[in-house]
């Protein structure tokens, strides 16, 4: 029964697949970097004293109490982190937060390090050396650390945000779900209400207060919030038909739902199983394994060789832009992102400083349908601003947003606030189920050529269809399209 239920998650300290892994592999990582932060410094404090060859000094050096002290080191290394909380990855933490107790982390852990001076020690390692491990050591764990921040993603590894849940159901199975989550084992997770349509007897008053709404009212609720996931709590045997519905509305509208499946807990396993825990089946929207890792891993790779490379042009296009008229060089706007999260998207500013207060005043002439705004001529655009959207080059600040985490390189664009709030079918919110991205279909099939809805079908059938391979031919084929300005406005 084990191919069955591939998807089965074990509980929800493991709430996120893979964050135990994670947490060995930052347990080994930290380590290696102690040990051989350690092993340079001592090298390079016997350089004056070395014996014929590095063979026989380590010969002389690799003593039964030297690998003695070694081991404590690395056994400790790691527990001192995780006192630190620096193994806690849902807890919503800056990254000046995380410094500071790597910092306090590193010191600590520096102490350890005073044993070799002053057990049986040797003038050539002495308290000057402790300072370098301690500064070496905080220096590349913290690069180490920021990497795999911008290689796995903001919300892979550690939360800018509160995991936003809400809860379908209100019985007993509900409540005992929301202690779990929220006061046993609390891991950055924000309750954004509970919603059903029939309250049980004995409903407790702290589900009554933050209830929010029915079923019935769920598709409202999920278009108008942010929510990351939805937590389906109702009782499958008297409640099959609601909880379909439930997982219907979720997959209409892009958010991801898990379905607390303790029917057959003790029948159907999975290697994720763990015993007296919730287990839970999750639907996925998007996939979500080693192909993610392997996608943000190319966005970040591109973008950073991608700002190196036209940083030339970066500075030649600001000089051009400060020289040709008044106003910011960089253009910041809030645009929706994943779970219809807010960030600001970059580009090189081409249009006037007051663009945005004259689009009320355009909005009669605009061309597109749909919730998309277009004027082919648009008059708030600058002479530059024209150029620079022909070639694309105003979307190169958007680099940052990929490094951020906040965009890939291929995804749907993210639209502006005012477009997305003419969206009219619930289902369009789906696009908000996947990061959003420098280029994608539309970009490549005819760009401000085509009709809003026909953006949107486009980001839902790439959405459908995502492969690496999908993304690999988007991009291959977006460069001639931007080579040629074919259908740029």
């Amino acid at each position: 029964m084990r191919k069955q239920w591939p998807d089965i998650i074990t509980t929800t300290n493991m709430y996120h697949l893979g964050f135990d892994y994670l947490r060995k592999l930052h347990r080994f990582l930290d380590s290696i970097v102690a040990v051989l932060v350690l092993f340079v410094i001592v090298v390079f404090a016997n350089l004056n004293h070395l014996p014929n060859d590095l063979e026989e000094f380590l010969a002389l050096r690799l003593t039964v109490l030297n690998m003695l002290k070694v081991g404590v080191l690395v056994w400790l290394w790691p527990k001192i982190f995780s006192y630190f909380g620096l193994y806690e990855y849902r807890s919503v933490r800056k990254w000046q937060e995380e410094i500071i107790s790597l910092l306090k982390a590193c010191t600590v852990g520096s102490l350890i390090v005073l044993m070799f001076p002053l057990i049986n020690g040797s003038e050539n390692f002495g308290l000057e050396q402790v300072a370098y491990f301690w500064f070496t050591a905080f220096v590349l764990t913290a690069t180490l650390r920021l990497f795999l921040r911008c290689l796995i993603g903001r919300d892979v590894l550690y939360a800018r945000e509160a995991h936003k849940i809400l809860i379908v159901g209100s019985g007993q199975k509900a409540m005992d779900l929301y202690r779990e989550l929220f006061e046993i084992s609390p891991a950055g997770y924000d309750l954004v209400g509970f919603v059903d349509s029939n309250l049980p007897a004995g409903t407790t008053e702290f589900v009554r207060q933050n209830l929010i709404g029915s079923l019935s009212e769920l598709e409202e609720i999920l278009v108008g919030q942010v929510v990351d996931e939805v937590l389906i709590a109702l009782p499958i045997k008297s409640q099959y038909e609601q909880i379909e519905a439930t997982i219907q509305t979720c997959g209409k509208v892009g958010v991801e739902a898990k379905f607390i499946f303790d029917k057959f807990s003790s029948t159907y396993s999975s290697p994720r199983f763990e015993r007296g825990q919730t287990p839970m089946l999750t639907m996925k929207l998007v996939a979500d394994d080693y192909r993610r890792l392997i996608k943000r891993t190319i966005d970040v790779t591109a973008a950073l060789c991608g700002l190196i490379i036209v940083s030339p042009l970066l500075l030649t296009i600001a000089i051009a832009i400060r020289l040709t008229s008044k106003g910011p060089i960089v253009f910041s706007q809030d645009r929706f992102g994943q779970n219809k999260r807010r960030f600001k998207m970059y580009k090189f500013r081409t249009m006037v400083t007051n663009a945005e207060q004259l689009q009320t005043k355009l909005e009669e002439q605009n061309e597109a349908s749909g919730p998309i705004f277009k004027i082919k001529n648009d008059p708030r655009i600058t002479p530059l601003g024209h150029f620079l959207r022909k070639t694309s080059l105003d979307e190169l600040p958007q680099l940052f947003n990929i490094l951020r985490g906040e965009m890939s390189l291929v995804g749907p664009r993210p639209l502006p606030l005012r477009d997305v709030s003419n969206f009219e079918a619930p289902a369009q919110m789906r696009r908000f189920c996947v990061p959003p991205g420098l280029t994608c279909l539309w970009q490549i099939s005819g760009r401000s050529t085509l009709g809003g809805e026909d953006l949107v079908t486009l980001d839902l059938e790439y959405i459908d269809k995502w492969s690496l391979s999908l993304d690999l031919q988007i991009l291959a084929r977006t460069v001639p399209v931007v080579l040629k300005g074919s259908g740029a406005s």
